[in-house]
């Protein structure tokens, strides 16, 4: 990867927006560093190596293989190769971030449904309270699921 020329504030922002992603990753359920590496593809819009992952971001190779296949898992980055050339190279894919939405979809749906399924139906009729609240909850997840899938598909089409 050619380093592009980079003033010390433009520099400094890359590095800030780099770790503010391993943050927000981190408060999300994902590892820091995946977080970093998706930040490190998005900032720079270029193929990176595997081994410049490492380098770059200053982390472990066995970091960077694990954080990459849950980014892969996740569809939000992809393993390419170039031409006469024998290393894993990755980059974000396209509609990164409406794979993101689509994958909160779904966990908020599989939530709905875990609650109205195998909570929800073992409360007894009689207790009008709980199961109108723990309704409420499961009521929760689908509208989210539902705002979820619009938001999805505003990112997919651009509209």
């Amino acid at each position: 990867m050619s380093k592009p020329d980079r003033t010390s504030a433009t520099e400094a922002a890359r590095a800030d927006f780099i770790e503010k992603i391993g943050v927000i990753a981190q408060t999300e359920g994902l590892p820091r560093i995946a977080g970093r590496i998706l930040a490190m593809l998005l900032y720079d819009g270029e193929r990176v190596s595997f081994r410049q992952l490492a380098d770059a971001l200053q982390v472990s190779r066995g970091s960077i293989s694990s954080s990459v296949r849950i980014l892969e898992s996740q569809q939000l980055i992809k393993r390419v190769a170039k031409p006469g050339d024998r290393q894993d190279y990755f980059q974000v894919v396209d509609n990164a971030f409406a794979n993101m939405v689509e994958a909160s979809a779904s966990r908020a749906r599989r939530a709905a449904a875990d609650i109205e399924e195998e909570s929800l139906k073992v409360i007894p009729a009689s207790e009008m309270g709980p199961r109108a609240r723990v309704a409420d909850y499961a009521a929760y997840y689908s509208a989210m699921a539902e705002g979820l899938d619009t938001a999805a598909k505003a990112l997919r089409t651009g509209k």
